[in-house]
């Protein structure tokens, strides 16, 4: 087979060519390993590749393929975002502040191991994945395949590039407040941020005040299932998320909605606008019953309980880190602010979540799915932020993404599915928002428009 299209084939082909013999585990770990090799300079997706134990785990899951034992993803190698323990590797959070080499594989890297995959490396991060582009001092830029004038976006910026660009069948990600739905939608990927506590964070436990959760980003639908039924630790539907994906979603009840969430008064962009009625007509055509209908964001959501929580999970990373001295001045003032932000305040932010979100979901009371924008505007220019502080940042990227972050404060499901290319020739998405836990008929959904609207064919400049 083409090395570059075995680059791009995904996680479960690779999965049942590897199982069928029609290629091996080192075979195939070298071929990303050269691309990288030669790819990787100019995108910087990778904070570090591990080659040389990649190759010893790839020989290891080869032999066992020999033996006859079947795993989900027994030699199919998995890039690992830099938030997330590798033992024997640093944790660097982006940052030259880091501490020593973590101990003992996080609890998502050892599900991982146990599927049989293959760890690759370390995908980029911003320092301490505080803002949507993969910048920063101790690391440099990640570039998006598609414009390496661009960002892919961030926080799980190296994972998006790398999976992209053919560079990883498949990477872990993590989203608190939209970093694997961000750099999946400007990298032009599937990305699916689960349900809260449906991939473990441990060590990492209450990552950003309960914000964060792991998960996939991938190149198909049925990619991201199969990383679900290897790392769920909540109780899976019936025959496990590859074959919930696999399923009609039979006819289902469908709101549209391109309402900002406040505070920010701002009117999504055209472009995303457009692709949100395109997907309307789409379901529709499908069979499902569309509606338009905007859910109830509480005025103070986003002020009053996401951020303080954002601010102070930042705080709390700063807390851990070895050298604090090391980080950038805009990070150590959003670290800052969290400081601001006490125990006793934090134990009623958090006890406010739960009528927060029953208010929001309230539109899921007679609706199965929503669908909103995904980003608000393409990715902006590597290095527009570089001057920046801390409060500038923050509110000039708010409205580039303000549709995620909300979700993050429910705990619900949320995918993001390619829709076709901007104006500039950058990858767009759609957002679907699923009921608490029903990451089953996310995947159904997004399977089926995945069918009618392929997306995996398509491939960047720099791939």
């Amino acid at each position: 087979m083409d090395p570059r299209e075995l680059a791009f084939a995904g996680a479960a082909e690779q999965a049942r060519m590897l199982a069928d013999g029609v290629v091996t585990a080192p075979a195939l770990l070298e071929v990303y390993l050269e691309r990288i090799a030669r790819l990787d300079p100019q995108l910087r997706s990778y904070r570090v590749v591990l080659a040389d134990s990649a190759r010893e785990e790839a020989a290891a899951a080869q032999r066992r393929i020999d033996a006859g034992e079947r795993l989900p993803l027994l030699g199919v190698p998995i890039a690992i975002k830099d938030d997330v323990d590798i033992a024997g590797q640093t944790t660097t959070f982006g940052t030259s502040a880091h501490g020593p080499a973590a101990a003992e594989d996080a609890a998502v890297v050892r599900a991982l191991r146990e599927a049989g995959a293959v760890i690759l490396g370390k995908t980029a991060v911003p320092e301490l994945m505080m803002l949507p582009f993969t910048e920063s001092v101790s690391f440099g830029a990640t570039r998006n395949p598609w414009d390496v004038s661009r960002t892919p976006g961030g926080s799980s910026g190296g994972s998006g590039a790398a999976v992209a660009a053919g560079l990883a069948p498949m990477a872990l990600g993590s989203d608190g407040g939209g970093s694997i739905r961000i750099p999946s939608t400007w990298c032009g990927v599937f990305g699916l941020k689960p349900h809260r506590d449906r991939v473990s964070v441990s060590p990492h436990d209450d990552a950003w005040c309960g914000l964060s959760v792991n998960g996939p980003i991938a190149r198909s639908v049925r990619d991201a299932a199969l990383f679900l039924d290897a790392t769920t630790t909540l109780p899976a539907p019936d025959g496990g998320f590859v074959a919930a994906a696999s399923r009609a979603p039979g006819r289902l009840r469908i709101a549209l909605s391109t309402k900002v969430p406040p505070p920010l008064v701002i009117r999504a962009g055209k472009q995303q606008r457009g692709a949100v009625e395109q997907a309307g007509r789409l379901l529709a055509d499908l069979g499902h019953d569309v509606v338009a209908r905007d859910p109830d964001y509480p005025p103070a959501a986003i002020v009053g309980n996401y951020l303080p929580r954002y601010f102070r999970g930042i705080y709390n990373d700063f807390r851990l880190l070895a050298h604090p001295e090391r980080l950038e001045a805009r990070t150590r003032n959003m670290a800052r602010i969290g400081s601001l932000f006490s125990e006793r305040r934090m134990a009623a932010v958090r006890a406010a979540e739960a009528a927060l979100a029953a208010r929001i979901q309230t539109i899921f009371d007679d609706v199965d799915v929503l669908v909103t924008p995904a980003n608000n505007t393409g990715p902006s220019r590597v290095g527009a932020y570089q001057r920046r502080g801390a409060v500038s940042s923050l509110l000039l990227v708010s409205a580039q993404v303000p549709f995620f972050e909300i979700w993050n404060l429910t705990g619900q499901p949320a995918a993001v599915v390619p829709w076709g290319l901007d104006a500039d020739g950058l990858p767009m998405s759609v957002q679907l928002v699923g009921r608490p836990y029903d990451e089953a008929t996310l995947l159904a959904l997004s399977a089926q428009i995945e069918a009618v609207r392929p997306w995996a064919h398509r491939r960047p400049p720099v791939s």
